[in-house]
């Protein structure tokens, strides 16, 4: 391999951009936008850039979207704060910059290129939390008593600081012992104690989102690594500490917007992932495994399941965990009145929304307008009928960019594996219907379509396959049945 694979890949994610109704690049308006942009300066916010405050995101991540700081509130409580970059401040609704945001609706990440939802002189400069820098925030405030129970929470705009800008690997190398602290920890007086006074909290959250059936999956994610002799390396990206802090602390966030918005009577848009669509089966192959669930769907079972099964065979999970997220489904955005409650199944909550990445996510905008007119008690800047527009919109295209992204990366995987024809591998089935039957490796995190010998299968069955052929231009990773 060599450097043209870097721009054979660019070239099939910008066709497959356009392929699925995404524009890969901003409109002149937008450019000229950014050109004729002055400052911003909002007023009446409360100064809270004394606070340590500190960002934790993955190691190229420039796009900083939220900042975490614990206060201690008593012996048996604490105050969690989550501040979120105010973008709306610098992108006006219907703004030319907003309209291509709506357009594309999220951030689409492929292994060559990345197409950013806003243009890089918001996301990573003037609307990015970065280091150093005094910013404007929507800040969710949230009182954890010692069983990780939200007992109050707030929500109100103020201006921020970022002391530290961290990463996930560092962090979690740090907290398990394995590596020496991050320079930031000795630099900022505290912010050791800091940081491990949220890896406390989070325990004690994540223990209460499981007493309350939240299901629990092998998040390992496939990453290319390219470069400028090509696609260097197949690398999977695991669940570390420093990830779950900053999970547990958006799953609650996103929790208090939904239920601040509707407490203030704004409808709003939720994330939610409905009930299993295929429930029988996950009933079927957790019987393989000797347990039982019950007929109709139940989380909280699946939950225990889980919890077993990552307990008793580690080293089977990552598979059988895949299995049960292919079969639950996709997650989607809904349109609801204040009151309603659509929850999301995997994370046992009755209100959820997205808010935490405004940079990043449409949606999560649309929600950071609707917080900051429930703050100002003023009219909602969206009816009911446009948020359902948006919201339908909005699933549309997240499942157009997931397409993009896991094209580009099987054709990051078919570069790699061009040389491998013939070989033999292990591998669970991720997916089965009229369209095909699909396959992952157990030696390599890789996806592939298996041509022949597919009869009789079903989601989470083991399989023998040879890999016959690759086309990187079509994202295929085509195996036959040994």
């Amino acid at each position: 391999m060599n450097g043209s694979d870097r721009h054979e890949l660019e070239m099939i994610a910008r066709e497959a951009m356009r392929a699925h109704g995404l524009e890969p690049d901003f409109p002149a308006p937008a450019r000229q936008q950014i050109a004729r942009m002055g400052a911003s300066a909002p007023d009446g916010l409360r100064d809270l850039r004394s606070l340590l405050w500190s960002s934790i995101d993955n190691d190229e991540s420039r796009d900083l979207d939220q900042l975490e700081v614990v206060v201690d509130d008593g012996p048996a409580r604490a105050r969690v704060l989550v501040a979120v970059a105010d973008v709306d401040a610098l992108v006006p609704k219907d703004s030319p910059v907003d309209a291509h945001a709506a357009t594309n609706t999220t951030s689409v990440y492929t292994p060559a290129v990345v197409f950013p939802m806003l243009p890089l002189e918001l996301s990573t400069d003037r609307t990015s939390l970065n280091e150093g820098e005094d910013r404007a925030a929507i800040v969710i405030d949230m009182v954890v008593d010692d069983g990780g129970r939200l007992v109050d929470s707030d929500v109100y705009r103020a201006l921020v600081h970022n002391h530290a800008r961290l990463t996930y690997s560092a962090v979690a190398a740090w907290l398990d012992g394995e590596s020496a602290a991050p320079d930031a920890l000795a630099r900022v007086d505290g912010l050791d104690a800091q940081l491990r006074r949220q890896d406390r909290i989070v325990v004690q959250l994540q223990a209460r989102r499981d007493e309350e059936g939240a299901l629990e999956f092998d998040r390992t994610e496939l990453r290319p690594i390219v470069d400028d002799h090509g696609v260097r390396e197949l690398r999977a990206e695991r669940p570390n500490r420093a990830k779950d802090v900053i999970e547990n602390f958006m799953v609650a966030a996103n929790g208090v917007t939904a239920r601040f918005l509707a407490s203030r009577g704004l409808s709003s848009i939720r994330r939610v992932v409905r009930s299993p669509e295929r429930w029988p089966r996950i009933v079927e192959l957790a019987a393989r495994h000797g347990a039982t669930l019950p007929a109709e769907p139940d989380a909280r079972a699946l939950q225990q399941f889980l919890k077993r099964q990552r307990s008793d065979a580690p080293e089977d999970f990552p598979d059988l965990s895949l299995s049960v997220i292919k079969l639950l489904g996709r997650g989607e955005y809904v349109a609801e009145r204040a009151g309603d409650a659509a929850g999301h199944f995997a994370l046992a909550a009755a209100s959820y929304t997205h808010s935490t990445a405004p940079n990043r996510r449409f949606p999560d905008l649309v929600t950071q307008r609707l917080l900051k007119a429930a703050i100002a008690r003023a009219s909602a800047p969206y009816g009911l009928a446009e948020l359902t527009a948006l919201a339908d919109h909005c699933t549309r295209q997240e499942d157009a960019a997931n397409k993009v992204e896991r094209l580009t990366k099987k054709a990051a995987a078919a570069l790699l594996l061009a040389g491998r024809i013939g070989e033999t591998f292990d591998a669970v089935v991720t997916g089965a219907g009229p369209k095909g039957t699909w396959i992952r490796l157990f030696q390599l995190p890789v996806e592939g379509r298996l041509e022949r010998g597919a009869e009789g299968l079903d989601v989470g069955d083991r399989v023998r396959a040879r890999l016959v052929s690759t086309d990187p231009h079509r994202g295929f990773i085509d195996f036959a049945r040994a």
